[in-house]
């Protein structure tokens, strides 16, 4: 009876140090419509022998591979998933080109051959960005501004999807929520696209003016891929002379898409 428990205990520990194990999957949370994208699945076979590697779009199944098939690689038609078989591998999923129906629920399982036909899974969430058309632009300013008068002004964005979030900067603070106007993202053309604007409000006052003038900055931004602003400078008093507003595009930019390729 004791030998048979030590056999049983031996068999235990060599049946659990079998099976596959999901390591991780790598898909970007952001990437730019018309970009390509790399969407990784990493595993541990421990021992086992790999039957097969299917991803999921959204529960749909999109791609499969099984390693003792000819060819491999066996791609399931869905809208918006455009597989590039060439650089496909069983350990990463290419693809080329991103639309804006891309975005979802990508799910990478993992199954082991017979006999344990052992499966795990793992997922990530992809939203696909597209650009906007212009950069923010700033309106609604006067030629000139006295202590006392209000500054009203709007900063608006290009067309985006999703909509660009805008920030307000008063001489390089951010601007305190009761001075804001919020509105709706105005929604446009066929591929329903959006336009974020966001309006400033306040009154001038002596400590708005810093070594002289007064700058305002509205920052516009898209997760990581996407962030530029436009800035606007007021002259501070000078003896005989009215403040003026000069509309200094100091537009500055740490825009990603133009170099990244399918980057979280």
């Amino acid at each position: 009876m004791w030998c048979l428990l030590v056999l049983l205990q031996i068999l235990l520990v060599k049946e659990t140090a079998f099976g596959i194990s999901m390591t991780g999957v790598v898909v970007p949370k952001h990437t730019v419509r018309g970009n390509s994208v790399k969407l990784e699945c990493h595993y541990d076979l421990e021992g086992d022998a790999l039957y097969a590697i299917k991803w999921y779009k959204d529960g749909y199944e999109i791609f499969r591979y099984v390693p003792r098939d000819y060819p491999p690689g066996m791609v399931f038609p869905q809208p918006g998933v455009h597989v590039d078989l060439q650089n496909t591998t069983n350990t990463q999923l290419v693809l080329d080109p991103i639309e804006l129906n891309s975005s979802g629920k990508y799910r990478c399982e993992v199954s082991a051959e017979a006999p344990s036909f052992q499966t795990v899974s793992d997922h990530g969430d992809m939203t696909v960005v597209v650009l906007p058309d212009e950069d923010p632009h700033i309106t609604g300013g006067k030629p000139r501004y006295q202590i006392g008068d209000y500054v009203r002004v709007n900063c608006t964005s290009g067309r985006s999807k999703p909509a660009v979030h805008l920030t307000w900067y008063i001489n390089g603070d951010p601007a305190d929520q009761s001075l804001l106007r919020h509105y709706e993202p105005i929604v446009s053309g066929s591929d329903r696209l959006e336009t974020s604007i966001l309006g400033l409000e306040f009154k001038v006052k002596p400590k708005h003016f810093k070594r002289g003038d007064m700058k305002l900055k509205c920052l516009a931004m898209i997760s990581t891929v996407y962030w530029k602003s436009n800035e606007e400078s007021v002259e501070g008093d000078k003896p005989q002379k009215a403040p003026m507003l000069e509309s200094r595009k100091a537009v500055v930019s740490n825009s990603r898409a133009d170099r990244v390729q399918g980057e979280p």
